[in-house]
């Protein structure tokens, strides 16, 4: 086997590993914030625990994504050294500024994890929404470096020299070594054609990707137990988000394909498996890239034109008008990948409208048209849906899908660049390394994933396990909330109570009071009679007296 293919099957198995590790490293924070957020918004218990839960599943992808992610580094400067010393001046650029955004997006994280109580709530909802935007922007920049591989700038060019150093012509049989031109790698990454196209699909692929595969996990034990408030919380959290990026994302799509038509006119052609000029849109089939054709294909008249151009008349370039040397020598990969790809992506846009419908129908039956808060009308939308039993099995094939999709999307993007790894200016056989025996890294790196693969899945499952627990630790909370709140209610009933007696108490004493003045009134008014009688008998006595000396 020659040594190229094997360093071509080593970067690629590594790579359809850490991709989809980087996909829900970029969605899950997402709606890990968004539930924390509708704790904060709802003071809901179940919201905190989904978001503790969902954060630690997220440190899981993290760490196996570092072990990954150096082992792929690693890869790089072993098996294509002759790329990485012309380009790495430009690629390693944005290499570092992602190194940049990995360690905001851990340092954040760390505080997110262990900070709950710790911090106040606004301040550890802006750990979360720094996490987001850390994994956000590690995509972005590495998305960058495979634009600059993808479509580099037009001025980019090889300067040759000879033993001594002196600059030559590129046909000169003197020219022993070259090098890019000078360029400003933050131009030749930000500014590449391609990378707006590739930025806005990879970023609406997470989310996507994340949408779905959390939809269908949750969705699985969920349908083990429909008693289960957390996962049905989880899988229409989930759901809603899979349901709004996947149109866009097949919007992006084929605003992609016509970028790739414009670009890369040779991988288009790869794609759609054309080998002369056509108009007409090839559907399956096997192709026979030695006599140039696809037998038992579908074709849709002037679909290819639309696709690639927007109109129906225009023709695309076909295989045929390309040397052979300069176009992929994969095709039937190529074709297979991309039609897997598209039918992967219509089914999760059937299931998305699928979600619509359903959720519709619960928004109009439960009246939630009205102008509440947009966070109050998703709770009650997210508490009120219930998922047919049959939808949650259809739902089931959605995480599948969506890594169906995303890896064959990526064969698709690498393979058809083939034979450049920088498209037009740097095949792939002058980058990759001399050294032989590479079957032997080979069969370690595979044997290193697997081991990563079956350890990635163990913690996870173990985290969605936990769930369960979650569910006991909200209601507990909910008890203790409900005591504390009955408690203080028979407080305040108590003092309540406490206080009318020592009202009831004050008016007796009062009365008592009043009852004694009128006593001593009653005492007092009986004397004043009485010494009225007496100085009326002394008057008596003294006009007998003064009677009697008369008589005598």
């Amino acid at each position: 086997m020659p040594e190229l293919l094997i360093a071509r099957m080593l970067m690629t198995w590594a790579l359809a590993f850490h991709i989809a590790l980087v996909v829900l490293g970029i969605g899950l924070p997402l709606l890990m914030v968004l539930s924390e957020y509708m704790y904060l918004r709802t003071k809901d218990e179940a919201w905190k625990a989904l978001a503790r839960r969902w954060a630690k599943i997220f440190t899981v992808l993290v760490i196996v994504g570092l072990v990954s992610g150096t082992a792929l580094s690693l890869l790089l400067g072993l098996l294509w050294p002759g790329f990485m010393e012309k380009a790495g001046p430009i690629i390693g650029v944005a290499f570092s500024l992602e190194g940049f955004a990995f360690f905001i997006e851990a340092v954040f994280l760390t505080i997110y994890l262990y900070a709950w109580d710790r911090v106040p709530a606004k301040a550890h909802l802006f750990a979360g929404i720094m996490v987001v935007i850390g994994s956000a922007m590690s995509g972005v920049l590495i998305m960058t470096a495979n634009s600059f591989m993808q479509s580099p700038p037009d001025d980019l060019e090889r300067i040759y020299f000879d033993v001594d150093g002196n600059e030559v012509a590129a046909n000169d049989p003197a020219a022993v070594d070259w090098r890019f031109e000078e360029v400003d790698p933050l131009e030749a990454l930000l500014l590449a054609d391609s990378a707006p196209h590739l930025i806005i699909h990879m970023l609406l692929t997470a989310y996507v990707c994340a949408g779905f595969i959390l939809a269908s996990a949750h969705g699985y034990y969920y349908l083990k137990d429909q008693n289960s408030d957390l996962h049905k919380r989880a899988l229409t959290l989930a759901l809603v988000l899979g349901m709004v990026t996947a149109p866009m994302l097949a919007l992006s799509g084929h605003h992609s394909a016509g970028m790739v038509a414009e670009l890369q006119p040779e991988k288009f052609a790869a794609m759609e498996a054309i080998y002369g000029n056509e108009t007409d849109l090839v559907v399956g089939g096997i192709v026979d890239d030695e006599e140039g054709e696809v037998k038992y294909a579908l074709k849709i008249p002037y679909a290819l034109s639309f696709l690639a151009h927007g109109d129906f008349e225009t023709e695309v370039e076909g295989l045929d008008q390309f040397e052979k040397d300069e176009r992929p020598d994969s095709v039937g990969l190529v074709h297979a990948s991309f039609d897997l790809m598209v039918l992967c992506g219509m089914l999760l846009v059937g299931l998305a409208a699928w979600a619509a419908w359903g959720f519709l129908g619960e928004y109009r039956a439960t009246g939630l048209t009205g102008n509440g808060h947009l966070i109050d009308r998703l709770q009650a939308l997210v508490l009120r849906t219930r998922h047919h039993p049959l939808f949650l099995k259809a739902l089931l094939l959605g995480g599948p899908l969506s890594v169906i999709a995303l890896e064959a999307g990526w064969i698709v993007a690498e393979v058809g660049r083939q034979p450049w790894v920088i498209y037009r200016v740097m095949r792939t056989e002058e980058a990759v390394t001399p050294v032989g025996n590479l079957i032997v890294p080979l069969v370690m790196f595979i044997l290193l994933y697997v081991v990563l693969g079956l350890v990635t899945f163990m913690l996870v499952r173990r985290q969605f396990a936990r769930f369960d627990r979650d569910v006991k630790s909200v209601a507990s909370v909910s008890e203790t909330k409900a005591e504390a709140e009955a408690a203080s209610h028979d407080d305040e009933s108590e003092k309540d109570a406490h206080d009318d007696d020592d009202d009831e108490d004050e008016d007796d004493d009062n009365e008592d009071d009043d009852e004694d003045a009128d006593d001593e009134d009653e005492d007092d008014t009986p004397d004043e009679p009485d010494e009225a009688d007496d100085d009326k008998e002394a008057e008596d006595e003294a006009d007998d007296d003064e009677a009697e000396r008369e008589v005598d």
